[in-house]
């Protein structure tokens, strides 16, 4: 019972944090500025932290190692999202003063599905243990790809979801400010930035794939896994616009995030062999991702510049 009611009062408050963020804070779509986005980064690292306190008195040392380590791998493998959300944006001409708003909604479908997503994970690892070692393979080979993976384009026509809406629904060629949705003629169609936001939606379901293995290997509660995905996801649009303009320096970060999948892989695959203690899993995880960043920054990429959009949708 006591379970239930921290569930409910956990997607109470977020629900209010969205509502406070889309009616409130953000009524008018509007430019967002590098002050105000690492305000808002700030401002989410540090509830989630406030949040791991809470778990601490309330679950113990164990459980909220647990939820600082996953919290840790999804905000870090978030950010290899956000490049691809910037490839998304630039490739349809998207204002920044509407990115935003494509962010929000996008999120909103995120939560929906990885909340899905988790509870199906938890429920089939407690049922057939044999799918840990599914998932940690499956890591260990993600971790690999990403690697060698090069690929970092759009292709909408590409996209089964975006062609399957083009084909049933009309959209319209120009773009109406920051609407989904216009009516024209008596007809509904759907706008270009409509379909941004489908590919948004659907390329956070792939990263989804990569993403939720990895925190399941770290935690199998619940709780701990979906409260981290969202405080994660909940600051992932105020780390975009505090990012955009140097994510790109970054290049060290994808292989870093490699090294972490295989990591979590190989610990979930000898994990009935070999436990191994959940701080040293944060350290390493830690000291790979800060190893990735200063190793960017003392090596620089030659080539920074991100691909121009085009000139016309």
């Amino acid at each position: 019972m006591d379970n239930i009611i921290f569930w409910i009062l956990f997607n109470g408050f977020v629900l209010l944090l969205l509502a406070l963020d889309l009616f409130v804070f953000n009524r008018k779509d509007h430019e967002i500025k590098i002050r105000e986005a690492l305000l808002w980064s700030g401002f989410w690292i540090l509830l989630s932290l406030v949040f791991n306190a809470i778990i601490y008195y309330w679950k113990g040392s164990g459980p909220a190692m647990e939820f600082l380590t996953a919290y840790l791998i999804e905000k870090s493998l978030s950010v290899d999202n956000l490049f691809v959300f910037i490839l998304i944006f630039n490739y349809f001409s998207v204002p920044l003063k509407f990115q935003h708003k494509v962010l929000f909604w996008g999120v909103i479908g995120a939560l929906v599905l990885r909340a899905a997503f988790i509870l199906i994970g938890v429920a089939l690892i407690a049922k057939f243990h044999f799918i840990i070692y599914i998932l940690g393979a499956f890591l260990v080979y993600t971790g690999v790809k990403m690697a060698f993976s090069q690929d970092q384009e759009v292709h909408p026509e590409n996209n089964p979801l975006v062609n399957f809406i083009s084909r049933y629904i009309r959209v319209t060629k120009t773009s109406y400010g920051g609407k989904f949705f216009v009516r024209h003629n008596h007809a509904l169609y759907a706008t270009p930035l409509f379909i941004v936001l489908l590919m948004v939606e659907s390329t956070d379901v792939v990263f989804a794939a990569d993403s939720i293995p990895a925190i399941l290997a770290i935690s199998k509660d619940p709780f701990i896994v979906y409260t981290s995905n969202v405080f994660a996801l909940l600051g992932l649009r105020a780390l975009y616009f505090a990012l955009a303009g140097i994510m790109q320096m970054f290049h060290y970060l994808n292989y870093g995030l490699s090294l972490i999948l295989a990591f979590i892989g190989v610990k979930l695959l000898l994990s009935d062999l070999v436990e191994i203690d959940m701080r040293y899993a944060l350290l390493v995880v830690a000291f790979i991702l800060a190893a990735s960043v200063i190793l960017s920054l003392i090596f620089p990429k030659k080539d920074n510049k991100l691909p121009p959009p085009p000139e016309i949708l």
